[in-house]
C-alpha cells in the first residue's frame, strides 16, 4: 500500500442500506415479541412497551408517576432492594413514560438474562405504590419542578406544545405543583390495574441472545395477564391558540430568550415526510445547514439553532428551537423568516444537496451500528404502524429527491404565517 496516495473517497448516498430483518412470534398469552440476534458483545436489551401513557390518565400525572413507582416496591422486596439485585447482576433497568406509552428497559449481560428477567416481572406483577414512595416522588418531582420553572428553555418547550396543540390535549398539557400534590396511591393503583396488569403489551429484544430466547420469555412473560384485544388510543381535540406571537418574561435576571417557531405538520404516514426530513435537514436539521450558517456563523446570534420534526404517533409538529441574547432574540426570528424566504425563492445548490444526502445516509449508517440501534430502528417503525417499505422509501427519497421538489416543499410549509412564535425571556 503506497500511503502517499490517498484512498478513493466513497459518497454515503453509494451505498445500499438494508434494515435487518427482525424475528415475530408470540407468547403463550398473545404478547408480540419482535428479537432482532446482532452483536459482537454478549450483552441484551429487552423492552415491553405499554399503551400505558398519559393520553390515558384522567388525572394528570398519573401516568408518569405509576410508570416511574414500578421500580420503587413489591410485596417482597422495597426499591433498595430491587436496585441491588439489578446492580448485583450488572444489569441495568429504566422506565419511562411517553404520551400513547410507557417502557420498561432492561440491559445485561446475556449470561444473566435469565436471572434478571424474574426482577422485571415482579415489579410488573407485584408493585405496591406505598404511600411512603409516593411522597418521596412528589417531594422530588416539586423540587425539579421549581428548578426548571426557572428556566426559559423549559418554560418555552412547555409553552409551544400547549399553543401547538391545547393544554387538553396529551401532547400539550404540563404538569403543575397541584398535579403533584393531588397525587394519590389509589388513583396511582386503578391506573396500574387497568393498563399494566391487564394491559396492552409488546416486547423488543435485542443483542446476544440465547438459542431458547423464545423459551425463557415465554416463562417469565407468558403468563402475565393482558389484554385480548388491542387497547385504542383515545382521540383527543385539539384546541390551538388563537395568539400566534407570543413573549413572556419568565426571568427579569435572564440575560437570553428561549425562542420557538413551530407549524402543525401531519405524521410520518404523509407522504410528503420523506421528502420534508431532506428539507429540514438542510434547512436547520444538522450543524451545516442554513439557519446554523446564517445565525450562529454569521450572524453570531447564538450558540446553536436546530429545527426538527416532532416525533408523535398522531398529528405532529416542525419546530424550530434555539436560545439567544435578549438584544438579539427578535432578529434572530427575522432571519429564520428570511431562510425560509431563500428556500422558497432560489434553487439549491447542487454541491449543498449532496452534502445532505451523504450526512443524512452517513447518519443513518451509525444509527444502524449494533443491536440496539437497530431494534430502536424497528421499534419507531412498528409503534407509528409502519414496515419496511417506509424504511426503504425514505432511503431512496434522501438519494432521488431533486431540488425543484424541495423547493416547492418549502413553498407548502415554509411560510412565516404558518408558525406559533413564542419568546421567553
Amino acid at each position: 500500500m503506497n500511503r502517499k496516495i490517498a484512498p478513493p473517497i466513497k459518497d454515503a448516498v453509494d451505498y445500499n442500506l438494508a434494515l435487518k430483518p427482525y424475528e415475530l412470534f408470540h407468547l403463550d398469552n398473545g404478547i408480540p415479541v419482535y428479537a432482532v440476534h446482532a452483536g459482537a458483545q454478549p450483552v441484551f436489551q429487552l423492552e415491553l412497551v405499554y399503551k400505558a401513557g398519559n393520553s390515558f390518565e384522567n388525572q394528570q400525572g398519573i401516568a408518569s408517576a405509576t410508570n416511574f413507582l414500578l421500580k420503587n416496591g413489591t410485596s417482597k422486596r422495597n426499591a433498595f432492594e430491587i436496585n441491588e439485585a439489578f446492580d448485583g447482576l450488572g444489569g441495568y433497568c429504566q422506565r419511562a413514560c411517553y404520551n400513547e406509552t410507557s417502557t420498561i428497559t432492561l440491559h445485561g449481560l446475556t449470561k444473566h438474562m435469565g436471572d434478571l428477567m424474574p426482577i422485571v416481572e415482579e415489579m410488573l406483577t407485584d408493585s405496591i405504590f406505598s404511600e411512603d414512595e409516593l411522597k418521596i416522588y412528589q417531594q422530588n418531582a416539586t423540587q425539579r419542578l421549581k428548578v426548571n420553572l426557572q428556566k426559559c428553555e423549559f418554560v418555552a418547550g412547555r409553552m409551544i406544545d400547549a399553543m401547538l396543540y391545547g393544554e387538553a390535549h396529551p401532547y400539550g398539557k404540563y404538569t403543575r405543583f397541584e398535579d403533584l400534590d393531588q397525587l394519590n396511591t389509589a388513583e396511582i393503583k386503578q391506573f396500574y390495574q387497568k393498563y399494566y396488569l391487564s394491559g396492552d403489551c409488546m416486547i423488543f429484544v435485542c443483542g446476544q441472545l440465547p438459542s431458547d430466547l423464545a423459551t425463557r420469555l415465554n416463562t417469565i412473560f407468558g403468563k402475565m395477564n393482558v389484554s385480548k384485544e388491542s387497547i385504542i388510543v383515545p382521540k383527543h381535540e385539539q384546541f390551538r391558540s388563537k395568539e400566534q406571537k407570543v413573549r413572556i418574561e419568565n426571568d427579569p435576571q435572564s440575560v437570553q430568550g428561549a425562542i420557538r417557531l413551530a407549524s402543525p405538520f401531519p405524521n410520518r404516514h404523509h407522504p410528503d415526510y420523506a421528502g420534508v426530513s431532506v428539507l429540514n435537514t438542510l434547512f436547520g436539521g444538522y450543524f451545516g445547514s442554513r439557519l446554523m450558517s446564517n445565525i450562529r456563523e454569521d450572524k453570531g446570534y447564538t450558540y446553536g439553532i436546530y429545527s426538527y420534526i416532532q416525533n408523535h404517533l398522531s398529528d405532529t409538529a416542525w419546530m424550530i428551537s434555539t436560545e439567544a441574547g435578549k438584544d438579539v432574540a427578535e432578529a434572530a426570528v427575522e432571519e429564520v423568516y428570511k431562510e425560509m424566504k431563500r428556500l422558497n425563492e432560489e434553487p439549491i445548490d447542487a454541491d449543498e444537496l449532496l452534502l445532505v444526502r451523504n450526512y443524512m445516509m452517513g447518519g443513518i449508517l451509525g444509527e444502524l451500528d449494533g443491536p440496539f440501534q437497530i431494534m430502536g430502528k424497528w421499534k419507531n417503525i412498528i409503534l407509528n404502524g409502519l414496515d419496511e417499505k417506509y424504511f426503504n422509501q425514505s432511503i431512496q427519497t434522501i438519494k432521488t429527491i431533486s431540488a425543484e421538489e424541495l423547493k416547492a416543499l418549502s413553498q407548502k410549509y415554509l411560510s412565516p404565517d404558518k408558525f406559533y412564535e413564542l419568546i421567553v425571556y
